[in-house]
């Protein structure tokens, strides 16, 4: 599960990225409002974590935007603005909590856990294929298949994305998180492994090469 982090000081940026990896969410940061809203506009996100003060665009503005376009996706006020009026503002802008700072981490964990219960325990269907995000099992035909950490990422990357075009660069970017100048040839090595794993054939090929661009999942 992704997290996207939108906050301007660096020290609990970092404290953030620091204890969610450890509970096993994938985390982004950005610094600028900005840059975070162009972020969370055009990736997928599982939850938000929204500093109101930004530089950029404050995180008001962000949340308006992000609940119009995506009105689904949660979001948590992190802030230093502490009044009764700044949260009822925040929850009227669409954020789904708001937690005053400073916090306590254990807390703040336990309310994005609640919040993406709902998320964490759905299950993903691709063609014959079924993960299972609560317990990263992945099932083909109700058969229990042992994937690899990132055999797990890779194909919930494409699920994610299903029925859109996944380029190289943009895997190599999401999933191993590293830049555009890697060796990308990475991703046939791990796709192979996929295919084979999840006994995908002519008839069941649902994750399928764009000669030149990526590949693509499809039911």
């Amino acid at each position: 599960m992704l997290i996207l982090v939108i906050e301007d000081e660096i020290g609990i940026c970092n404290f953030l990225a620091s204890g969610l990896e450890e509970e096993g969410f994938e985390v982004v940061v950005r610094n600028n409002g900005k840059e975070g809203l162009e972020y969370a506009l055009n990736e997928t996100i599982d939850l938000l974590l929204l500093d109101w003060l930004l530089p950029g665009i404050n995180g008001l503005d962000i949340c308006k935007v992000i609940r119009q376009s995506k009105p689904n996706t949660p979001i948590i006020f992190l802030t230093s603005k502490v009044t009764h009026q700044d949260t009822i503002e925040g929850l009227k802008a669409g954020a789904i909590d708001y937690v005053k700072k400073p916090f306590n981490f254990e807390e703040l964990l336990q309310r994005i856990k609640n919040h993406l219960s709902s998320k964490m325990n759905v299950i993903q269907v691709l063609g014959n294929i079924e993960l299972n995000n609560s317990n990263h099992e992945v099932y083909v035909n109700k058969e229990l298949v042992h994937l690899t950490q990132k055999e797990f990422d890779l194909l919930k990357y494409f699920i994610d994305n299903k029925d859109s075009v996944c380029t190289r660069n943009k895997i190599i970017e999401d999933v191993w998180n590293i830049g555009f100048d890697y060796d990308t040839s990475i991703i046939d090595v791990y796709i192979n492994s996929l295919r084979k794993k999840l006994k995908m054939n002519k008839e069941h090929n649902y994750i399928q090469t764009i000669r030149g661009v990526g590949y693509i999942a499809k039911d």
